[in-house]
This record gives C-alpha cells, structure tokens and sequence, in this order.
C-alpha cells in the first residue's frame, strides 16, 4: 500500500486521470491497475535508456530519443490497441443484445427485469457489463448512475448515445421500446454502410496485391526465355 502511494507521488495527476480513464475502457475484466501499468512504463524506460548507452556508441544521443518515443508510444500498443479492438467487438455484440432486450420489453417486462433477464441469456462481454451495471443498482447507486459508469466503461460512440436513450427514456417516461427499435434500425444501416465501405476497398486491394506479385512474376515469365537467351 505504502508503494502504491509513493508511485502516486511521483506521476501528475493528468497522467493518473489519463491512464485510468483509458483503463476504465478496457471493461469490466480488465485486472491491469494504473500504477501498475505507470510503473512499469517508468521502469522499462529506464532499462531501455541504459541498455542503449552500453551497447551503442551513440546512445547518449539516441538513448533520450528512443526512451522518448518508447514512452510516449507504449500507452498505444498496451491500451488503445486493444481498445480498438473491444469496440469493434462491442459494436458486433450491440446489434443482437439490443434486439434480445427490445423483445424482452415488448413481452412485458420493465426495464429493470428486462435488461436482468437478456444479460443472463446472452453471452457476450456487452452483456458483462450491463450485469455489472445491475450489481452497481443492486449495493444502491441509482439506475441514472449505473448507467452513467457504464458509459465511462464503453468505448463506442453508437453504444454510447444508445444508452444515453434509454437513460432518457426511463427519467422522462418515454417509449423505451420505440427509442430503443429507432437506435437498432440505426445499427443495422451502420452495418450495411460499414459492410459496403468494406467491400468498395477489396477492388484496391487486390489491385495492390497484383502490383506486388503478379505482375513481377509475369514480367519473369515474359522476359526470363530472353534472358536466359542473351547469358548464355
């Protein structure tokens, strides 16, 4: 305990905020603490620094460099890679979730139990986190709380405003069931634009592949008789 504090003393508090907040977006199951993650971003560097002065002639001058970028980068390829990646895997999780809890809600059910109940039967790290979100509501905060931290944990802008509607919905009164079919119609044209997108790009390509290696090995086919010709 007496480490974690002294390591809170040496890092600013902009720094603490950063990397917790980009922690917080790594989910539910993420198990990496902040001073951890700052500890060992120091610590490397260090080793790094004196590893490049002992085995370069140049490292007194290239050492501050490369520490520097190494420093700078690391919270890239540690964090935000993977945050990228989770919501990528969110937003392909969002389309089903949404239309097992819309069903829920048309069946009868209150928000409450329907968000419970669609948590509990679908499988996902989306359905992780509103089960946390329930926990947090079950030990007192507030369903507007709840929801709120919830929002800090998600990485996708369209999960996002899907929650802040339904927020909205269940402190005005409003049709949960309309906004919540309104917000999956948008998903769904998302899907299809991102699919279209990613088809347009396949003519690209492999236009690229083909300047890579088709068209070398045909040239090779074409002038490798005339070669062969003119050495021997």
């Amino acid at each position: 305990m007496n480490l974690e504090r002294i390591s809170e003393n040496i890092y600013s508090k902009y720094s603490l905020d950063y990397v917790s907040n980009k922690m917080l977006l790594l989910g539910v199951t993420n198990r990496k603490k902040t001073i951890d993650f700052l500890n060992l971003r120091l610590i490397t560097s260090i080793i790094i620094f004196f590893m490049i002065i002992y085995l370069l002639d140049w490292g007194y001058v290239l050492g501050p460099i490369i520490v520097i970028a190494y420093y700078l980068l690391l919270p890239y390829l540690v964090i935000d890679i993977k945050i990228n990646r989770r919501k990528h895997k969110l937003e392909y999780e969002a389309l089903y979730f949404f239309e097992i809890l819309s069903l829920s809600l048309e069946s009868g059910n209150n928000l409450y139990n329907a968000i419970t109940m669609t948590s509990e039967s679908v499988d996902s790290e989306l359905s992780k986190e509103f089960q946390y979100m329930m926990r947090d509501i079950r030990y007192g905060k507030s369903f507007e709380e709840a929801i709120n931290t919830m929002k800090m944990r998600i990485p996708s802008d369209t999960i996002n405003n899907i929650l802040l509607n339904i927020r909205e919905a269940n402190m005005f009164g409003n049709n949960i069931v309309g906004t919540l079919n309104n917000q999956l119609d948008y998903l769904r044209e998302s899907k299809i634009l991102e699919t279209k997108a990613y088809i347009s790009k396949i003519p690209l390509k492999i236009s690229v592949i083909s300047v890579i290696f088709f068209i070398p090995l045909l040239l090779l086919l074409i002038l490798g008789p005339v070669l062969l010709n003119y050495l021997s």
